[in-house]
């Protein structure tokens, strides 16, 4: 299959480009700046990405450009347009002042491929420090701003482009289109990545991976897991057995009616409560990334457990997505959170592993899921952490303190799914991810009836988003807003007080922990 290659440089924007680019249909692999992939023909263009360096720092990013330099079209954005320009002649230099919003092309060359289609004056988002003052003598500017002379400008003797705004943006206006004319008219993409194709292809994979052997899936409730158990059910049948662990602090009756629904999937599905180990695992920890660990290292001692008894299992399946895999470890070497179903198995499993989502997006398991007829709310359930809502209760963790969130937090996610917003579609099927969070940590004066209360205030979170690398925050209906408040601090004992969260991300993150 024809691929796109996106070479990373550290840009937190660097998984956009490759959504953006699987937008238009076509496969792309995002890998570190030092391992192109030398000899593979399926690679039809590549991409440089942006990054945190300037190209003049000692430990700046570097790629051998005559790996794919006249081979393959290239396209540099951002430190991929200012590596491209001083490896091969021009000139970086620190601006007088950081280039950073909207800006508009003033100067277009309509005529160029990269820019079919454009509209003179159109925006773009720059996000530099240096700028480059020259370019190399065999390239010309094909585009500019007001502040920016060399915004974007290609070669005259090989097929290389370079911009230094972010196409990959929602403020980039024509960003799609620049990345359509490059990926699809220049690399010559035949636009083969569907979820149908996808589908096909990787159940015929599945069979002849797995061929008759038993496959053990860890789920957890989410669409992802879940799309992948239908997969392998798809390709192996019963030879598939997948394991529901409850580890005591997922939604309000969630055990009860996820359960249910793998059942009426034709999975071949164990329950297992471990909720009290969990509980007592975690007595006293308070710091959400040991939460997160303990978590991790309890729910594969429990799945060890159970995968144990089926003696004749040879593989573990899990529901692990490309950002999984990309933001667990980026390549600066800085872990920005654990993903519990990321990191290795237990050397005594003796299993293989099997991720039949390992290329995926979000969005696009939504599109498989629907290409394998699975009900719709179950496609459309919004993100939920692993460690479920130990994350979503500052300080320690108790029963308690987890019942009180169930309650708060069914109250509100019932009420998205309820109110119908003006164009006729529901709160919850509009917003990304919602979520509400204890303040365990903090108490509150209230009063209620004639008494004074004092006890915890409840955050409520609800974001947009298209793939969780950045997110907005929703602006609910202040009438939804108060009928949800009101609810939750008169029927959930212990909350007197209800916030609600208007942070985006960045530079905050979904999650509170």
């Amino acid at each position: 299959m024809q691929k796109i290659i996106i070479l990373d440089f550290g840009s937190q924007t660097t998984q956009l480009i490759g959504r953006r680019v699987r937008e238009l249909d076509t496969f792309c692999e995002i890998l570190p700046y030092n391992k192109f992939p030398v000899g593979d023909d399926s690679v039809i263009g590549v991409i440089l990405s942006g990054s945190p360096y300037s190209v003049h720092d000692p430990e700046a990013f570097k790629v051998d450009l005559s790996q794919f330099v006249g081979k393959v079209p290239v396209l540099g954005i951002c430190y991929g347009a200012q590596f491209i320009s001083n490896a091969l002649g021009g000139k970086v230099e620190k601006a007088d002042s950081r280039e950073y919003g909207r800006a508009n092309l003033e100067t277009i060359n309509l005529d160029n491929p990269l820019f079919k289609g454009f509209e003179k004056g159109s925006q773009v988002w720059m996000s530099h420090g240096d700028t480059i003052t020259a370019i190399p003598s065999d390239f010309e500017v094909i585009g500019s701003t007001k502040d920016v002379k060399n915004a974007a400008f290609a070669s005259t003797t090989h097929p290389i482009w370079a911009v230094q705004f972010h196409p990959e943006v929602y403020h980039t206006l024509q960003g799609k289109t620049l990345l359509q004319n490059f990926v699809v008219n220049i690399c010559g993409s035949r636009q083969e990545w569907s979820a149908a194709s996808f589908v096909d292809s990787t159940v015929a994979e599945l069979k002849a991976q797995l061929g008759n052997d038993r496959v053990i899936l860890g789920l957890s409730g989410g669409v992802d897991s879940s799309v992948a158990a239908v997969l392998l059910n798809k390709a192996i049948g019963n030879r598939l057995t997948c394991i529901f662990v409850d580890h005591g602090m997922l939604r309000k009756n969630e055990f009860t009616q996820v359960m249910n629904d793998y059942r009426c999937l034709g999975l071949n599905v164990i329950g297992v409560d471990a909720s009290e180990k969990f509980f007592g695992d975690l007595a006293g920890v308070t710091d959400p990334e040991q939460k997160r660990k303990i978590i991790g290292r309890d729910f594969v001692e429990v799945f060890n457990a159970e995968a144990k008894k089926i003696t004749d299992a040879k593989w573990l399946a899990q529901g692990t997505i490309y950002p999984d895999r990309i933001e667990s470890l980026n390549i600066t070497g800085k872990v920005i959170k654990s993903h519990h179903n990321v990191g290795g198995l237990p050397k005594e499993m003796h299993l293989q592993l099997c991720e039949p989502l390992k290329w995926l997006f979000k969005d696009e398991v939504r599109r498989v899921g629907r290409q394998l007829g699975m009900p719709e709310h179950l496609i459309t359930r919004h993100p939920f952490p692993g460690p479920g809502l130990a994350v979503r209760i500052l300080g320690d963790i108790t029963p308690e303190k987890v019942r009180i969130l169930q309650d708060a937090d069914d109250i509100y996610i019932r009420g998205l799914r309820e109110y119908v917003d003006t164009d006729g579609e529901t709160l919850y099927n509009k917003v990304w991810q919602a979520g509400a969070i204890l303040l365990s940590t903090v108490r509150s004066v209230g009063v209620m009836g004639d008494e004074r209360t004092y006890e915890h205030p409840v955050a409520l979170r609800a974001v947009t988003s298209t793939d969780a690398m950045t997110a907005d925050w929703a602006h609910l209906p202040y009438d939804f807003m108060a009928k949800v408040s009101n609810e939750i601090i008169n029927k959930v004992r212990g909350v007197n007080r209800v916030c609600y969260d208007i942070s985006s991300k960045p530079p905050a993150t979904i999650e509170w922990e």
